[in-house]
């Protein structure tokens, strides 16, 4: 009589995805998966519980799985620890009622219910029926969501104000997109086909209706509840939230030293660039302020969408066969325009795991029809290629070789952030910034990044300004010394720096994962390059690093060595 083979930890994970992906329809339509394109995911309380109770549940699977012969092989076991690092973090915040005031002006759970329509399948009729069905699903989500908001008010858990205030104009601007009465959902259901016209317009004026009813909601009951309740978490918050977005248990104190290290580091190359475009200027954000006006730009949205793609394919054909080697299905990458209401800042989509929907960019344009050249490049770098494309385009290439969960849900925002700053990084390196412009665009934005580890940790533990600091030295952080420091050390136009702020106070500690995951893909490749010495081969390195799935910093570092 034969016995049943106990799963490997890789088998784990993968069945963990198949049952988030019932329980979250959502993460199935960012995966591709046909089935989910209809549905849309519980977000109250006993919805969130379901969520937990099937981590808890994977996490003692996975500890008969790591006892089994075969499970201490590497990649059997990096997956089994990127399992049980995750899934742990991810209780931690369920167990502390976070998703009971999740508030904020993105990565809500009711920004998600509106951006899955961006990528779910829109080409036949079939598709837009089940969008259809979707958007009639739109009221109960969103009711959910409420419901785990109202539980978080009796339990006097409360949002920040700042984000929620913003949220509420999101809220506005997603039910009225261009004060006509026609909101965001609307406009998506009229590229439908006419024979569904009726249905796709009643679902979409019902996905609308519950919109403004949300919004009425927090404006008249959530707002006034919270008014005066604190928008920073504090120190234990924060280190929870930290671990959550870094897949390390930072020492806070030491990286907010090493945020003011690289602050002065940059300050001084970019002195060095601004004088070259605007020999005398007081700041480099003064010689920017020039290149805004001056300084080469591309006019019209059309335009900038048209150019970005350029750029991209340029990378594509300079990278492969030289710094990096790209399966044909990894080379396609397409530029979009944000939807209206977004935040301000860039992102970025991955494809699904088929490929059959492209890794997409996305530019936020808030309006603007002018856009300055400096301030795209590096960043089409980062969410484009080398950045955000080439690495999780690469996870679905190969998440055949790894598991699904490496591949997909499992990714660490640390890991990924950290290599797309890292991507800027090298295509500076190896020569990429032509000339003084654009370097200063790359190292304004590596700036912003040292700044949000300066005022995210700072503002949200309160510590203090260090005595060599140009800025209020000795006093404490709070949201407005953040914002007016932002602002001073910044290219981007103040409701950029506005937008910034709330979303650091929406999602603490995911904004330094940028500058510390560089750190940990700066130093895993020192690492292999001393153990290599000359031997050293950096495409090969880049492609292994790239192919080994996600990591958070606690096991990056060590495993980017190894290679």
């Amino acid at each position: 009589m034969s016995q049943t083979k106990s799963p490997l930890p890789r088998e784990v994970a993968d069945a963990y995805v198949d049952d988030l992906i019932a329980l979250d329809p959502v993460t199935g339509t960012y995966l591709g998966v046909k089935e989910s394109s209809s549905r849309l995911p519980d977000i109250s309380p006993a919805g969130q519980e379901a969520v937990a109770e099937l981590a808890r549940a994977t996490l003692a699977k996975l500890d008969e799985a790591e006892r089994q012969p075969g499970a201490d092989s590497d990649i059997e076991r990096r997956c089994g620890r990127l399992l049980r690092e995750r899934l742990s973090a991810e209780l931690a915040v369920h167990e502390a009622d976070e998703g009971l005031r999740s508030v904020g002006n993105l990565a809500t759970v009711a920004h998600s219910v509106r951006e899955v329509f961006t990528v779910t399948p829109a080409e036949t009729d079939e598709d837009w029926a089940a969008i259809a069905q979707r958007l009639r699903a739109v009221p109960t989500a969103l009711a959910g969501y409420r419901a785990s908001l109202a539980l978080g008010l009796e339990r006097k858990l409360y949002a920040a104000p700042r984000p929620t205030a913003t949220f509420i104009g999101q809220l506005t601007e997603w039910s009225d997109t261009d004060g006509s009465g026609r909101g965001w959902f609307e406009d998506f259901a009229s590229a439908g086909p006419e024979s569904l016209r009726t249905e796709l317009d009643e679902a979409a004026r019902s996905a609308t209706a519950a919109v403004v009813e949300l919004r009425d909601w927090m404006r008249e009951v959530y707002a006034p509840t919270i008014e005066g309740a604190p928008n920073t978490v504090g120190r234990e918050r924060y280190a929870r939230w930290s671990r959550y977005f870094n897949g390390t248990d930072l020492d806070l104190d030491e990286a907010y030293a090493y945020g003011w290290a690289e602050y002065h580091r940059l300050l001084a190359e970019m002195k060095e660039e601004a004088e070259k475009i605007l020999p005398g200027a007081e700041t480099p954000w003064v010689a920017l302020a020039h290149l805004d006006e001056h300084g080469r730009h591309i006019e019209g949205v059309d335009e900038v969408r048209d150019w970005l793609q350029g750029l991209m394919d340029q990378a594509i054909e300079a990278l492969d066969g030289t710094h990096f080697e790209l399966a044909e299905r990894v080379r396609k990458v397409e530029s979009r325009i944000a939807p209206p209401g977004s935040a301000a800042a860039p992102y970025y989509t991955a494809p699904s795991e088929d490929f059959s929907r492209p890794g997409c960019t996305w530019l936020p344009t808030m309006g603007q029809t002018r856009f300055p050249v400096y301030d795209l490049v590096s960043t089409w770098y980062h969410e484009g290629v080398p950045g955000h494309h080439l690495q999780l385009a690469q996870w679905a290439h190969v998440a055949g070789d790894l598991s699904r969960y490496q591949a997909t849900v499992g990714g660490v925002s640390a890991n990924c952030e950290g290599w797309a700053l890292y991507a800027e990084r090298l295509m500076d390196e190896l020569g990429f910034l032509t000339d003084a412009e654009q370097r200063l665009g790359y190292l304004d934005a590596q700036m912003m990044r040292a700044l949000r580890v300066i005022v995210d940790i700072g503002m949200h533990a309160e510590l203090e300004i260090p005595a060599d600091s140009p800025f209020h030295p000795g006093e404490r952080w709070t949201p407005e010394l953040a914002e007016e420091f932002y602002g001073a050390h910044c290219s981007r136009p103040a409701d950029y720096v506005a937008s910034e702020l709330t979303r650091y106070l929406t999602i603490p500690g995911q904004a330094i994962g940028y500058k510390l995951g560089e750190r940990a893909w700066l130093l895993g490749r020192e690492n292999a390059r001393r153990r290599h010495g000359a031997a050293f081969d950096a495409k090969a390195w880049h492609m292994a690093a790239l192919s080994q799935g996600s990591l958070g910093l606690d096991d990056l570092v060590d495993e980017l060595s190894r290679l």
